[in-house]
């Protein structure tokens, strides 16, 4: 049983851009927080964007500040990531992942996340 699905991945060059997609229809994706986790080849995975509920609070890790953007559609019930400036370093399986738990201390907002999909490959080569 997949609570999330992710879709948009693929190959792309070096300064291209992706457009993630993540849906679930075991849940109402509306009432949560929802996140993008990347697990680069032979790493961890890692954080990299979250949107709030209202779509009005959002985090970025270092690494894809300034290229990548999170987004949500309510009316459809998606969340997006939008992946411009794409490098090598880029390269991984990117998860759609739902936050259980939420903070937003000194505007800081950050996401810990409960379920994940089962992932979308992005690969960024020439």
């Amino acid at each position: 049983q997949e609570l999330l699905v992710e879709s948009g991945g693929g190959l792309v060059q070096p300064g291209g851009s992706l457009r993630l997609s993540c849906e679930t229809t075991e849940f109402s994706l509306n009432n949560y927080a929802i996140g993008w986790l990347r697990q680069a080849p032979g790493k961890g995975r890692e954080g990299i964007s979250c949107i709030s509920t209202s779509g009005t609070s959002t985090y970025y890790a270092d690494s894809v500040k300034g290229r990548f953007t999170i987004s949500r559609d309510k009316a459809k019930r998606m969340v997006y990531l939008q992946m411009n400036s794409l490098k090598p370093e880029d390269t991984g399986v990117y998860y759609c992942a739902r936050a259980g738990y939420v903070s937003n201390l000194g505007g800081n907002f950050r996401c810990e996340y409960d379920y994940s999909g089962q992932g979308t490959q992005v690969t960024v080569s020439s």
